[in-house]
């Protein structure tokens, strides 16, 4: 399979580089940020992602009363982050060109699906014959939403009963931008073939 394993900085980023590793496939990033409500940062009305890509979730901002000013104000600032962990992250290094190949898009969970859809809108953008979203965990509402913008999903966990990303997790602590940096350089390194693979 010809394929990139395309990791959410930050948290999806550790569980990207198990895949690639076991895939023996390249790693890259794909920076997107959820826009937040205002008043409720951790509730997502939508999320960006890099080139350009804008997804809104209307039902969110009908519910919530956010205004026009205040999507833009928050669509501004996070804009301005995604553009300095890109930067950041990719520091002398290439994108990977996923043009033509499987892009294996994977995050350490979906919540309300805002940021992995714009994650594989990205993917596709990018040239993509393929997209495979690949999560620990997610509820179904959120898979069904996303099937239009994927090929494939793969989700260890479906629970009907859904809360946060976090309670499915012992350990949740926030991944910090120096762990994403040294995972990215890793998988730049040789990988040793297994043993059965070589010759004697």
């Amino acid at each position: 399979m010809d394929a990139v394993v395309l990791g959410l900085p930050r948290g999806g980023v550790p569980v990207a580089f198990e895949v690639a590793r076991a895939l023996h496939a390249p790693l890259d990033v794909i920076v997107v940020r959820k826009l937040g409500v205002p008043t409720h940062p951790e509730l997502g009305m939508g999320a960006i992602g890099e080139g350009n890509v804008r997804i809104i979730n209307d039902e969110v901002l009908w519910k919530t009363g956010v205004s026009a000013k205040d999507l833009d104000e928050v669509e501004r600032r996070e804009r301005i982050e995604l553009d300095r962990r890109a930067r950041l992250f990719r520091i002398n290094r290439p994108r990977a060109d996923v043009t033509g190949r499987t892009a294996i898009v994977i995050d350490d969970g979906i919540a309300t699906g805002s940021t992995a859809h714009a994650a594989c809108r990205v993917a596709r953008e990018q040239g993509a014959a393929r997209v495979v979203l690949a999560v620990p965990v997610a509820p179904p509402h959120a898979l069904e939403r996303l099937e239009e913008v994927t090929d494939e999903q793969v989700c260890l966990e479906t629970p009907g009963w859904f809360m946060a990303i976090g309670q499915w997790y012992r350990d949740f602590a926030p991944t910090p931008d120096a762990e994403v940096v040294e995972l990215l350089h890793r998988t730049d390194q040789p990988q040793r073939a297994p043993e059965a693979d070589r010759g004697s």
